[in-house]
């Protein structure tokens, strides 16, 4: 499959997704759509359809956005150094669709490695393990746990 960012992508991303993924926004904390989210399946760029994370390193971190321990494929995320609102950062943007989805943080669960993807729910489009075979991620299906 390959992943990429088309007009047509871009021309049905809601305001909020626009503003997210486009313009390097963040959804306010305790807002996401898939904040909440306990059901099995992978989350991709809302943009190109890039596998980014799976359920099973999902926690939850009280941060306010979706949390991950680490990307379901370490190719399909570029880190880059954010200095923007006084702080030093890593972005965290899709690689193929160039999205932005968020940071990573070194406060994570030490026992799954230490890192937190704090990722707005506004860059994901999640996909339930019943029609990830039948949407194209069925190679992804091993690893995501009850």
């Amino acid at each position: 499959m390959e992943y990429k960012k088309t007009e047509e992508a871009l021309a049905a991303l809601t305001p909020e997704q626009f503003r997210v993924t486009q313009q390097n926004g963040t959804e306010r904390p305790g807002t996401g759509e898939l904040l909440d989210n306990k059901q099995p399946g992978i989350y991709v760029d809302i943009v190109s359809g890039e596998p980014l994370f799976v359920s099973s390193d999902k926690y939850e971190s009280g941060c306010g956005w979706p949390s991950f321990t680490k990307p379901v494929q370490p190719t399909n995320i570029n880190e880059i150094r954010d200095t923007s609102h006084g702080m030093i950062r890593t972005e965290v943007r899709s690689a193929h669709g160039d999205s932005h989805l968020g940071h990573v943080f070194t406060d994570g669960p030490v026992d799954r490695g230490g890192l937190r993807y704090c990722i707005n729910s506004a860059s994901l489009r999640f996909i339930h393990r019943d029609k990830m075979e039948s949407e194209g991620y069925g190679e992804y299906i091993d690893q995501i746990e009850d």
